[in-house]
């Protein structure tokens, strides 16, 4: 069995990049009790003990007064480092497909998700050539504009990804799925916005949704703060726009995207996303 998760050594995997020391090996196919998620009534936050930002992305109106189906789409922070009872969390929801959004650099310093433990359908699309921790930036830069600029490379950047993630959500036999990457908020928060953007979704819920994260990231800071207070001086060594979600960004995006391309539709035929994909993600999210 494999040593008691230090940690340290999680805080080492968050933040720094560094595989930890302890075992990748998850005890999860030998556990004699398994952990179950009480999804009835559906929630919107799944809760983990080392996952700060797993969302059902269900339960949202559209603007021709549809809603988005529970239980089925998924967005979340670093599964890849998934084990134990969170991965019997993971198990519970019964997931098919996970979408892992990452770069190639995360995926060889910290791992990918443990498909020999729970086995699914694993899709590596990097949005991203390298991540934002190395660049030289100002601490007090803001975050509005910061983030804009962000995602929209991303979208620019990221389209083969993005139009490939669409694609593989469009299968029925997806499903279940998750999309990740590191925090769960910038990439995850991009194709999320996407997706509902597809499925008529207002804008405001599509932000709201995104400024969710900030409340993930302040749960994660509060977890550092009583289980590993000695890594909170790396929190604050980051530009704050590290940790912010502010809906006001995404608002900013959302218009952007219309600007250029008339609708969210628009933007996905650019890249390559045929209709009848669209039209499908639509069948298969919708009630």
């Amino acid at each position: 069995m494999p040593a008691p998760r230090d940690r340290t050594d999680l805080f080492t995997e968050l933040f720094t990049g560094r595989p930890s020391r302890c075992d990748r090996d998850s005890t999860w196919p030998g556990h004699a009790e398994r952990v179950t998620v009480d999804l009835d009534p559906p929630v919107r936050h799944v809760a983990f003990d080392t996952l700060f930002n797993v969302r059902d992305l269900g339960g949202y109106l559209t603007a021709d007064g549809r809603t988005t189906r529970w239980h089925t789409l998924y967005r979340a922070d670093g599964i890849n480092r998934v084990s134990g009872a969170d991965l019997d969390r993971l198990a519970a929801l019964g997931l098919r497909t996970v979408v892992d959004l990452r770069t190639h650099g995360e995926l060889e310093e910290r791992g990918r998700f443990p498909v020999d433990a729970l086995p699914v359908a694993y899709h590596h699309l990097p949005v991203i050539r390298e991540t934002w921790e190395n660049w030289d930036l100002d601490p007090d830069l803001e975050p509005v504009g910061f983030l804009v600029r962000r995602y929209q490379e991303m979208l620019d950047e990221g389209a083969p990804a993005l139009a490939r993630a669409l694609e593989v959500l469009a299968d029925p036999a997806a499903y279940p799925a998750v999309f990740h990457c590191a925090a769960g908020k910038d990439r995850t928060g991009v194709l999320a916005a996407v997706i509902l953007g597809l499925l008529d979704v207002p804008d405001d819920t599509v932000a709201d949704d995104y400024g969710l994260s900030r409340a993930a990231m302040d749960t994660l800071v509060e977890w550092l703060r009583l289980n590993v207070p000695e890594a909170l001086d790396a929190m604050t060594d980051q530009p704050a726009a590290f940790l912010d979600a502010p809906p006001r960004a995404m608002h900013e995006v959302l218009a952007l995207v219309r600007a250029e391309h008339s609708s969210m539709a628009g933007y996905v035929a650019s890249i390559g996303v045929g209709a009848d994909t669209v039209t499908e993600l639509r069948r298969l999210l919708l009630d």
